[in-house]
């Protein structure tokens, strides 16, 4: 069954979980791997990793849980962006399973 997939990219690991607990509870969705970035200029941000959320679950659900963690996250440190594919190609999902948090 194709799943939609809903992405929020915050402000720190600790907004991502704070973001990820209040999506899940909203809505029947799943979490998968957090991704991490460093963005331009990082030293002069006051939280200098980016990581996304990814959401999955039906494209009710996703949009609930994205609803639900973009609210928490705005009061924590930030959302960067936020955007919600309703059924990814093949080739997406296989980039949706890479993830920065395996690299050394």
């Amino acid at each position: 069954m194709e799943q939609a997939v809903g992405l929020l990219e915050v402000y720190g690991l600790v907004c991502a979980f704070m973001a990820a607990d209040a999506g899940c509870k909203a809505a029947d969705v799943t979490i998968e791997t957090f991704d991490k970035n460093k963005p331009a200029k990082a030293e002069t941000l006051a939280v200098p990793n980016l990581v996304t959320v990814k959401f999955r679950g039906s494209v009710a659900a996703v949009e609930a849980a994205m609803e639900a963690a973009e609210a928490v996250a705005k009061e924590v440190t930030g959302v960067v962006q936020k955007h919600i594919i309703p059924r990814p190609t093949e080739d997406t999902e296989k980039m949706l399973k890479l993830n920065a948090f395996d690299k050394k």
